[in-house]
């Protein structure tokens, strides 16, 4: 699989930022139907788990180092 997000601190911002938005799940719990636009914070967690940005790729930013041969 392509791989567009090899760093290590991008990936753990984008764990951190998934966390925040999942917890509107918690807190917005008397919210009704409002509540599970936290269930969007999976999404970045997704995209650092599995080290790949669908629309990074779509813009064509990189943020790997360009390996010299």
């Amino acid at each position: 699989m392509f791989q567009n997000v090899c760093s290590t601190t991008e990936r753990v911002v984008r764990v951190i930022i998934g966390l925040a938005i999942l917890s509107l799940v918690y807190f917005l719990r008397d919210q009704g139907a409002v509540r599970y636009w936290g269930l969007v914070g999976f999404i970045p967690i997704a995209t650092a788990v599995l080290r790949y940005c669908p629309i990074s790729h779509m813009f064509g930013i990189k943020t790997c180092a360009i390996k010299q041969e």
